[in-house]
């Protein structure tokens, strides 16, 4: 009998009412406004009172290798450790970013977990959960809309209509609208310029959703973001724009985290979906405070491999919150080792190479050099790594022995197989005890990996040296003057929030396992004053993505009774 489809596994199962959830974690009627019976958001006012009421719990980031384009199963696995520390008697909550409507109607699909390691309701997670992503580009296009309105009725700022900053979004991979000319038709439809949309999830707005700490903050973010300069260089921000106090306004229920719950009854939050490649990569932090404050552990997840999500997480995330991590856990699988160490090629949409489903522990010991590469990287911080080895049925003992071996000599303090998948919690059970003895050591020596009053190039270079293994860092002409120019608004403090591609360690898809001799190429740098972070593009890195020559969305559809077929 084949195994069930994700879909069919999450139908299945009947959700506890979410106030049953709620109320497990401590959080009281009047602090639960429910979406239906099994969603719900969670005020501020709740995860303050428990903050200030309860021992905060015990913090655990899973990050994981350079991953291939399939995925490596992060989100299973962050479901499904969560579901084994319960098992072990542990009050354990999962958190997750909500995904962009991009990638489930595009290559990749949902991103609730998989097997019997899931969030659910599946659909709900996976589509418009509470209508946040919506809320998001709506506060960002008004932003938009403001900028062109204010220069037709006069421009009283001086907005350099050559130097507008601020795109518009939609949450669509939508390629054509990567470079557009709006305001043609003549002065009543505007004035003509160039621009771009990006996606929903790459938005500072998202980004500042993600960081800000409760409302007064939101709104003090909101008004700091750099929309336009002026002629001479100096920033127009939307709240010189008087922008910032509607934005806020459509985003004060965004706010709120969304509650939801995991196959076995666990409580899961899902809140903002930054991506990892072209933004910061990692769920709320308000969300994880709500967490922490109700529960013995939480574990949460970090955008692809450990040199992008995990990076940001610590140098951007943790920055902002103040909140210091336990330990963290690398995901990795036979075939994504087997890929960095030369075996076979894997093509989303396609079926799987036969040179990966053959013994091959030697070439999974050549790929494992990503694998140490990212336990270097996550140690350099004092965080103590578990590996999570994600087993699949054509992985055999020698090449799971040949992780292990690689993993403990590269400093990992365990390397557990994990079979969350087709067992859930139960299959979780060896991981989850190792992660609870790494997080309940801790991470006394926590640092970053760069000090905020480091020059802006430097911070760049750190990077790209330290975590990607390149080096230097080239930059061309328009970033460096981009660079030149944030300096002298006065951000030189800032963190920095990469994009590049998530394939490689490097900037090139194309270098696999632990490359060696490289230079990192910045094309341009994008301020986001708001957010708190300035971003380098690298290579050819783009912030809106292109639908595959056979999008998942050819397979979505509705039935005769109603319900969601094709998702996955």
């Amino acid at each position: 009998m084949p195994f069930p489809t994700d879909l069919e596994i999450a139908r299945a199962v009947k959700p506890r009412p979410i106030l049953d959830v709620a109320h497990d974690l401590g959080y009281r009627d009047d602090e639960v406004e429910q979406y239906g019976s099994a969603k719900a958001k969670i005020t501020v006012e709740g995860i303050e009172r428990l903050e200030a009421e309860r021992p905060r719990g015990k913090y655990v980031l899973v990050t994981a290798i350079s991953p291939t384009p399939l995925g490596e199963g992060k989100s299973t696995t962050t479901v499904g450790l969560a579901q084994g520390l319960n098992k072990i008697g542990k009050k354990a909550t999962v958190a997750l970013r909500q995904p962009s409507l991009g990638p489930v109607f595009g290559i990749k699909g949902g991103a609730a977990g998989g097997g019997y390691s899931q969030v659910i309701p599946m659909e709900d997670f996976n589509l418009h959960l509470t209508g946040d992503t919506h809320a998001i580009g709506a506060a960002h296009n008004l932003a938009a809309a403001f900028i062109d309105n204010h220069v037709h009725h006069g421009n009283e700022l001086g907005i350099d209509a050559n130097n507008v900053l601020w795109p518009r979004v939609v949450d669509i991979s939508d390629r054509a609208l990567r470079e557009i000319v709006v305001g043609l038709g003549g002065k009543d439809n505007g004035y003509p310029r160039q621009t771009q949309f990006v996606i929903t999830v790459a938005s500072e707005v998202m980004a500042i959703l993600a960081l800000a700490k409760d409302l007064r903050d939101l709104r003090a973010r909101l008004g700091r973001i750099v929309l336009a300069t002026r002629k001479d260089g100096t920033p127009i921000t939307a709240e010189d724009l008087k922008v910032a106090g509607a934005m806020a306004v459509l985003l004060k229920d965004a706010l709120k985290p969304n509650l939801m719950q995991t196959l076995e009854g666990g409580p899961a939050f899902v809140h903002c979906g930054p991506f990892a490649n072209i933004a910061h990569g990692n769920n709320s932090i308000i969300a994880d405070r709500a967490a922490l404050a109700s529960s013995d552990v939480l574990v949460t997840e970090a955008g692809f491999g450990a040199d992008m999500g995990a990076e940001k997480f610590f140098d951007i995330k943790c920055r902002a919150s103040g909140l210091r991590p336990d330990a963290a856990v690398i995901v990795a699988t036979v075939r994504a080792l087997k890929m960095h160490g030369g075996v076979g090629r894997i093509v989303a949409g396609k079926p799987l190479d036969p040179a990966l489903l053959e013994n091959n522990p030697d070439g999974v010991r050549r790929g494992a050099e990503n694998l140490a590469k990212q336990i270097e990287n996550v140690r350099s911080y004092g965080v103590p790594v578990v590996v999570a080895i994600n087993i699949f049925p054509t992985d055999t003992p020698e090449e799971i022995a040949a992780i292990k071996e690689v993993a403990l000599a590269a400093g990992a303090r365990d390397a557990v197989e994990a079979r969350h998948f087709v067992d859930g919690g139960r299959g979780a059970e060896d991981l989850a005890r190792a992660v609870w003895a790494a997080a309940e050591a801790g991470a006394p020596d926590f640092h970053f990996l760069y000090p905020d009053e480091m020059p802006l190039r430097d911070k760049i270079e750190a990077i790209a040296t330290k975590i990607y293994g390149a080096d230097g860092v080239d930059y061309l002409p328009a970033a460096a003057k981009q660079l030149a120019s944030y300096e002298a608004m006065g951000y030189s403090h800032l963190p920095v929030c990469m994009a590049k591609t998530q394939y490689s360690l490097s900037h090139d898809a194309k270098l696999l396992g632990a490359p060696k001799g490289f230079r990192i190429p910045v094309r341009e740098v994008r301020l986001y004053a708001g957010a708190g972070f300035i971003t380098p593009i690298l290579g050819d890195m783009r912030t809106m993505p292109g639908l595959n020559s056979r999008p998942g969305g050819e397979r979505i559809d509705i039935d005769a009774d109603g319900n969601v077929v094709g998702l996955f």
